[in-house]
């Protein structure tokens, strides 16, 4: 009987054990990553194996009944050709949006500056509260009790995005969607990614580093544009990413000795995590271009299609940590966490549609001119609420890299004009 009570004791230590090795691989950022991407794999593997013998099934192109056609939208997406009826639909609709076009280039001078100060108003509203809210969720303790499952924030983000998405494809006219469904898993992977190593960086390195680091994408975006497209650049977009480059090194490499956090701040760690979020994010960039390029899809459909999969990466990587259930806890234990959450979310979504809105009213310059104001101001209001201090090195660093985004901005402009 003693013997069985000692066996039992050391199963019981050994599970003991277990499970702490387990929490403390996954309070560590390289664990958590590891374990994310492992939940990742679960889910990609068998479905791969599964498209691939889709592919190859006959049957699901020539198969009729609900399944097989979410089927087919999912391996091949909507490819039958259009009918001479939809045709002088979709062209009868390419005149109207040319009509409403030219309708909006004849704007008068009021109703365009009402137009522009909303789509500002939103822009900086939604995102500036989304910073703020994002380094609050991230470094602030509620009752005590620190929030640091940064996958849980990303799920969270996505659902409602994709709830607003799906909203919006509704309630408006969009394109015939012809893209296969699992293409959109690629963008899906990478975002998830580069969302989760924007809110972690957060626990290491300062909202103002952060910022500027991503500010400073357009470098990584450019290789990837390289690597996945083959693209060429002109000259003023490597001398711009050169600036940037110099700019972030000053930045980063300020010291300063009366900030005792800057060691917390800015760490190695905090340094590779926002490596690999440019990294990520500049993948995404470049394959949704291509998806552009390649199906015609809209912004929204994009929207919903790479939030789609979020959804299921992340309630599948959280589940397979066991974090799911926790985070959900913590959620309706704290009820301002709760809100935090919420708002955060909130204003994620409704920027991603200010940006298609931006875009498409004003066109891409306006949109980089009124996001690069927002990110230095984003910049001030942190180190203005959560009390971080600039060194006059770091403050050129950041006035390097605002300028090499104000000069871009200006350069591609002019070469659209020379263009037409």
């Amino acid at each position: 009987m003693a013997e069985a009570d000692a066996v039992q004791d050391l199963e019981f230590e050994g599970n003991t054990n277990w499970w702490a090795v387990l929490e403390a691989v996954q309070e560590h950022w390289l664990g958590s990553f590891l374990l994310n991407s492992l939940g990742y794999a679960l889910i990609i593997l068998p479905a791969a194996l599964l498209i691939r013998r889709l592919k190859d099934s006959p049957s699901i192109k020539s198969g009729q009944g609900p399944v097989n056609h979410l089927l087919k939208l999912l391996v091949f997406g909507d490819s039958d050709p259009l009918s001479d009826v939809e045709e002088g639909k979709v062209a009868g609709e390419s005149k109207s949006q040319g009509t409403q076009e030219a309708a909006t280039e004849q704007l008068s001078t009021t109703q365009y500056c009402s137009k522009l100060m909303f789509c500002i108003v939103g822009l900086q509203g939604a995102y500036l509260t989304w910073g703020v809210l994002q380094e609050r969720v991230m470094t602030q303790s509620y009752d005590g009790d620190k929030f640091t499952n940064s996958q849980f924030l990303v799920f969270v983000n996505r659902i409602l995005a994709l709830v607003v998405a799906l909203t919006y494809i509704i309630a408006t006219k969009q394109p015939r969607h012809s893209t296969p469904l699992y293409k959109y898993s690629y963008a899906s992977i990478s975002n998830t990614l580069s969302s989760w190593c924007q809110y972690e960086a957060l626990k290491f390195v300062s909202f103002p580093t952060q910022v500027l680091a991503k500010s400073s994408k357009v470098i990584p975006v450019m290789v990837m544009g390289k690597v996945v497209s083959n693209r060429t650049y002109s000259w003023h977009e490597y001398l711009t990413a050169s600036m940037m480059s110099v700019g972030v090194a000053l930045f980063l490499l300020a010291t300063d000795s009366s900030d005792n956090k800057h060691t917390v701040e800015t760490t190695f760690a905090g340094v590779i995590i926002l490596l690999g979020y440019m990294m990520f994010d500049s993948f995404t960039s470049n394959w949704q271009s291509e998806l552009f390029k390649q199906y015609k899809v809209s912004s929204v459909q994009m929207m919903f299609g790479v939030n789609l999969f979020s959804c299921v990466f992340t309630v599948g990587s959280l589940l397979f940590r066991g974090v799911f259930f926790s985070s959900l806890g913590f959620l309706f234990q704290h009820k301002e966490f709760a809100f935090h959450a919420a708002l955060l979310s909130i204003c994620s979504a409704v920027g991603q549609l200010f940006i298609f809105n931006t875009i498409a009213a004003f066109g891409p310059l306006i949109f980089t001119l009124i996001m690069t104001t927002r990110q230095a101001i984003s910049i001030l209001l942190s180190c203005f609420i959560y009390s971080h201090t600039l060194t006059a090195q770091a403050m050129v660093g950041v006035a390097v890299v605002f300028a090499a985004l104000f000069l871009r901005a200006y350069c591609r402009s002019q070469d659209r004009k020379g263009s037409k």
